[in-house]
């Protein structure tokens, strides 16, 4: 049920907001019946989530699949060294409920995909880029276009971040670009820079995040000008800015269509695209003398302070190039730190090569230190 009045402690709460005729209680009204959702819970989605909390949005739903790690730490500002391992979801719900105990939290502790993903969108009215995962930032794109809801895009890399909104309303029955219409070709996995072997500068997410904050509360409230229309680009390094003005693609909603159509694509009959394997079961079948071949996609530096016995060494980026290295005869089980490089490139190696022998080990080699060989070192 909508809510037509602020309680004494709310308007005691939200005086600044009061206190700006540009948002008043007109504005803080439509902030508590908003619905906003942020997919991911990391650098972004912190400072989106400790802002939008603060300022009264009414229901918040958190999506993050992922675990607390202690490298997070350096940016992911609304977790604490004790939290290491817990579900950032769940952790990150019980600070923001402490800073303002009137919002309504949603938590999903699972990943967004193509089976989901339209029935936890829908149940709201804004949704909030946060990820770092291509799949997953184009699927927010595809569902939210079919959908008629617009988006708050950020993205980060070492010392630069963007923002734009996109598919708003812009009245008279059209809408903004979408992130296809920015970015129409989906990179290859292999292609994506990844914050664990480029690095980002630790302020950066709370720069960009606290932008798309702002665009979010501008776009419940109906004040100011949004960057519906413009891609806004900054670089802390220089501090250079850029707003780049973006235009929507005529087939903006077929584009979308089409994205969906082949995300929801299966292997065919007979075939065995790429699977998981958990740290027991290759244990396992190492002890049993199965014949695997063991593919470490780390950095050389990390791959020296620890590795899996008789793993070859491919760092990412020189996959593309030692494709015919990777046997086609028997298991690979490709693995990384944590399982997010490695997905990467098994997703890649499937794509390109049609490769069906393909493990991702689930956890990745810090799985493997803190299950199967606790004397490991571990980073």
């Amino acid at each position: 049920m909508e809510a037509t009045t602020l309680v004494p402690a709310e308007k005691q709460r939200y005086q600044k907001h009061l206190n700006l005729p540009e948002i008043s209680t007109k504005g803080q009204l439509l902030l508590k019946n908003a619905r906003v959702l942020v997919v991911g819970a990391g650098g972004l989605g912190c400072p989106v989530l400790l802002y939008l909390t603060a300022a009264g949005v009414g229901t918040l739903g958190v999506i993050d699949p992922d675990v607390v790690d202690l490298s997070n730490l350096q940016r992911q500002v609304l977790y604490t060294t004790d939290e290491v391992g817990k579900p950032k979801a769940k952790v990150a719900v019980s600070h923001l409920n402490r800073l303002n105990p009137e919002i309504t939290f949603d938590t999903y502790t699972m990943a967004l995909d193509i089976n989901n993903a339209r029935a936890v969108i829908e149940a709201y009215d804004i949704v909030v880029d946060c990820t770092d995962n291509f799949k997953v930032r184009y699927l927010v794109n595809d569902i939210c276009v079919t959908l008629g809801k617009p988006f708050v895009y950020g993205a980060i890399h070492r010392f630069e971040g963007q923002v734009a909104v996109l598919n708003a309303d812009l009245g008279d029955g059209k809408r903004g670009p979408t992130y296809r219409c920015l970015f129409p070709d989906y990179p290859s996995e292999i292609e994506i820079p990844n914050c664990s072997i480029t690095g980002v500068l630790g302020v950066l997410p709370g720069v960009i995040g606290t932008y798309q904050a702002n665009e979010v509360i501008k776009l419940i409230t109906g004040i100011g000008q949004s960057l519906n229309e413009h891609l806004f680009m900054i670089d802390l390094l220089s501090m250079n800015q850029q707003k780049i003005k973006t235009r929507r693609l005529p087939n903006a909603v077929d584009l979308a269509r089409e994205g969906l159509a082949s995300a929801g694509a299966r292997p065919a009959p007979g075939t065995s695209g790429p699977q998981k394997i958990s740290v027991q079961e290759l244990s396992d079948r190492i002890a049993l003398g199965e014949d695997l071949f063991l593919l470490d996609v780390r950095e050389r530096p990390e791959y020296e302070l620890c590795h899996l016995e008789g793993a070859v060494l491919i760092p990412v980026g020189m996959i593309p190039n030692n494709r015919k290295r990777i046997p086609t005869d028997r298991p690979v089980i490709v693995y990384c730190h944590h399982g997010i490089r490695s997905a990467n490139v098994v997703q890649y190696l499937y794509a390109q090569g049609g490769l069906t022998n393909l493990y991702n080990l689930d956890g990745g080699i810090n799985a493997w230190a803190r299950d199967i060989e606790p004397e490991m070192a571990v980073y």
